[in-house]
């Protein structure tokens, strides 16, 4: 057992990291519950007051899962569902978080995944189209670029697609950056917050560091090393892993971090903004439908999409080379889906 204190000291910080003031609670299905992301997941959602219960699937596993995170002493109840059990997965959810997949190896890159990772996510898609298709889809299965147009795609096909509710989850950049900064300027990450627009792999991803205090006078060698770690932190823990995974934690984290931020909007509050993948005008004269930018969160899902803002002449010269990079990626999910 905990020690008082140690437990007082737990309890208030998993309380500051779910803070909410809504009241309604909702409920959650984790598609690829058994995977490396699915499985961490799982276990943080469970400690999130605003999931009133999870529906837990995957094609192994996820019947196991459901009963380890189950006895853990919040109120939400957890059911796992076995691989013939989908559409019961999803009958009645209001949120569905897609980590299924297979992982990143050494030497491999996110658009290596997309021949398997993108029939995993267009079967899924098809499910939640059929079974629960005003529910509100969020997309961890990389690469990102490509599976949320395929995703878009095969709602559309179904006749039940509504961008509000489409979300491709690159909150892992945001993370990272936030993180990364706050190493270099000696100041805690959650002073440090950066904006992470375009999309969510290598060169496509653009952060914002003109526009954090913190991040503004960043310069030159530094500058660049710190770009490249925001950009390629995934290859960095391919690496230490050694061939035994991806970055599965930290996902973990990220997508149950922008899940939370989602919930909460879906519950009314105001204000909640984070960046996030769906169809977006903002780039719209370059022939790119989908893209990341700060997003509003609300009872509609996306409520407002923000423009990127002013951009610094470094970060000009990323956004002309994510553009064309994420352009490919997204009409590669496009021609997959047709």
């Amino acid at each position: 057992m905990l020690p008082r204190t140690a437990a007082r000291a737990l309890t208030s910080s998993s309380a500051r990291y779910f803070s909410s003031s809504a009241a309604r609670r909702t409920r959650v299905a984790v598609l690829g519950a058994g995977g490396g992301i699915g499985q961490p997941l799982s276990l943080l959602l469970k400690s999130d007051p605003l999931v009133t219960s999870l529906s837990l699937y995957d094609i192994r596993g996820a019947p196991g899962v459901a009963a380890d995170v189950n006895h853990i002493d919040t109120a939400s109840d957890v059911t796992g569902y076995a691989a013939d059990q989908l559409d019961h997965a999803l009958d009645g959810v209001k949120v569905v978080v897609i980590p299924a997949g297979v992982p990143r190896k050494p030497g491999m890159t996110r658009d290596d995944l997309f021949n398997t990772n993108a029939s995993i996510v267009r079967e899924l898609a098809a499910a939640v189209g059929r079974v629960s298709p005003s529910a509100h889809v969020l997309v961890i299965s990389n690469p990102v670029n490509s599976t949320v147009p395929i995703v878009a795609a095969t709602l559309e096909k179904a006749g039940v697609f509504d961008p509000r509710r489409l979300f491709g989850v690159t909150t892992l950049d945001v993370v990272r950056a936030a993180r990364f900064l706050s190493t270099i300027v000696g100041v805690p990450p959650e002073n440090t917050p950066v904006s992470v627009v375009g999309g969510h792999s290598g060169p496509t991803i653009v952060p914002l560091l003109s526009q954090s205090p913190y991040g503004k006078d960043i310069k030159g060698e530094e500058y660049d090393k710190l770009v490249f770690r925001i950009q390629y932190g995934g290859d960095e823990v391919v690496k230490a892993k050694d061939g035994a995974g991806s970055a599965t934690l930290s996902m973990a984290y990220a997508g149950a971090k922008f899940t939370h931020a989602l919930l909460r909007g879906l519950n009314g509050e105001k204000g909640v903004v984070t960046p996030t993948f769906v169809k977006s005008p903002l780039f719209a004269d370059h022939g790119i439908d989908f893209f990341s930018s700060n997003v509003e969160l609300g009872l509609n899902g996306v409520e407002k999409i923000y423009p990127i803002g002013p951009l610094s002449a470094e970060e000009q010269k990323l956004l002309e080379a994510c553009l064309p990079e994420l352009k490919k990626n997204i009409e590669k999910g496009k021609a997959f889906a047709a």
